[in-house]
């Protein structure tokens, strides 16, 4: 594969998933449906029965099993997860965070050179959607030569932000969003053909009836914007709030038909006093204002 930028992923861990069982296990708990053959990957979230987002990671078959690439913080905490469902599965899982890093790799610009194979376990394509290139896990302290440009870990979010592409821990909070809040069903985190899996009952019923009234949409202000976790103002309403910030880029979980609602009577979006505007991804086929917004009189 060839990149032009590579960037380290401190913030990432593995979880290994292998034996047996491994693969009815994690088929019947994710989102999605598992990566069909070596060197392709899969995009997936963990639910609780309430259908809302406790850890989202790609899935890579690896020798034995499969890999899960995954928040650093929340590796261990998604390892204890699997194993409550393991019962009598011929199945071991173990946090391997220690034992591997993760990377990415995008095209830059024109200028993209081949990385190298020494030290990789696992390189794919990243499945949420093509612009954002390749994930590389590989053995700890054997990073792979690369020959790109060597980029910050910031630089990746940066990108990843202009993308409009979300993040779990950065641009939602875990245990609180649904998958269609978090865009799954936009960026191939979700599979509406598989059988059950946690928190599939919940998932089905916001696509069949049209539910999900917040989103994660692209954020642009007139300066630079105020630090995550700042409320999205219309007037004085409170109708969303900051995730991802890069310089006066960044993602909001928004309040759609809100936003449509303030809009129409002509009232202003602001962050920390910045005033802003809303745009939804280029990949996203959801409807920025929703036809059905109430409009209420001024």
């Amino acid at each position: 594969m060839t990149v032009s930028s590579y960037a380290q992923l401190t913030g990432r861990g593995v979880v290994s998933v292998t034996g047996p069982d491994a693969e009815k296990l994690l088929q019947g708990l994710v989102t999605n449906d598992l990566p069909p053959a070596a060197g392709e990957a899969t995009f997936a979230g963990l639910l609780s029965p309430q259908g809302k987002i406790l850890f989202d990671f790609f899935i890579v078959r690896a020798a034995g099993g499969f890999l899960l690439d995954v928040a650093r913080d929340k590796a261990s905490e998604l390892g204890k997860r699997l194993t409550l469902y393991r019962l009598r599965s011929d199945v071991q899982i173990a946090d391997r965070s220690n034992d591997f890093e993760v990377a990415a790799g995008w095209d830059r610009d024109t200028d993209a050179a081949e990385v190298s194979p020494a030290g990789v376990v696992a390189s794919f394509r990243d499945p949420r959607l093509p612009e954002m290139g390749q994930r590389i896990i590989s053995q700890a302290r054997q990073t792979p030569a690369h020959g790109g440009h060597a980029a910050t870990e910031a630089a990746y979010h940066a990108h990843r932000i202009a993308l409009g592409v979300p993040e779990g821990g950065r641009d939602y909070a875990y245990g609180d969003t649904f998958p269609h809040e978090a865009l799954f069903d936009q960026i191939h985190g979700v599979s509406f053909d598989k059988g059950c899996y946690v928190g599939q009952e919940i998932v089905s019923r916001m696509q069949h009836r049209g539910t999900a009234r917040k989103r994660i949409v692209q954020v642009t202000g007139e300066r630079a914007l105020p630090e995550s976790g700042t409320d999205i103002l219309a007037g004085t309403v409170a109708i969303g709030a900051l995730g991802s910030i890069h310089g006066s880029n960044a993602l909001g979980l928004v309040r759609l038909d809100r936003a449509a609602e303030f809009k129409a009577k002509g009232i202003d979006l602001t962050a920390g006093g910045v005033p802003l505007t809303l745009s939804k991804p280029a990949f996203a086929t959801f409807a920025l204002e929703p036809q059905t917004a109430p409009v209420p009189p001024a």
